[in-house]
């Protein structure tokens, strides 16, 4: 009876720390956008496309590309290039577009290409500058690269 009673405590323990392991673990999407890593929150990411028909708009700021239409529905599109100061990709054949839906608002982003999911710890730095808008944070991954953070609030509130 004894020993039932340690057994149990024991795996409620390792239960424990495996969630609590968990909560200190977000799940990015990565993509690549002029030679710089970056991530969303995976919780934000709706899909991804390639090949979108992006139809300009006036009067708008640089970096909105334009819209699309995804299935009825309007999505305006952002590039990241753009708002980092980078320049335009010069080969369009390879550009995907994340969909993102932010507090029930979508929006589009222009990226190079997407590379994968990863599981980040909780550990995110605040950037040393606020020269780089529309980025929370960043952290260095298992490879030696870093990752910035794409501030998802900011990209709605500023589209």
């Amino acid at each position: 009876m004894r020993m039932e009673s340690n057994i149990t405590e024991e795996l409620m323990d390792e239960e424990y720390e495996l969630l609590a392991t968990e909560e200190n673990i977000n799940k990015f999407l990565t993509f690549i956008s002029a030679d710089l890593v970056y991530g969303i929150p995976i919780e934000n990411v709706v899909e991804i496309i390639t090949n979108a028909s992006i139809t300009s708009l006036p009067m708008v700021p640089s970096y909105v590309l334009g819209i699309i239409n995804l299935r009825g529905q309007i999505v305006p599109i952002i590039d990241i290039r753009k708002i980092m100061n980078k320049p335009d990709n010069e080969d369009t054949s390879i550009l995907c577009v994340i969909i993102l839906e932010i507090d029930s608002i979508s929006i589009g982003v222009l990226v190079d290409s997407v590379l994968q999911v990863i599981n980040v710890p909780n550990k995110i730095s605040a950037l040393p500058s606020k020269n780089l808008p529309f980025i929370s944070g960043m952290t260095n991954l298992s490879d030696g690269s870093v990752m910035y953070s794409l501030d998802c609030d900011l990209l709605i509130s500023n589209k």
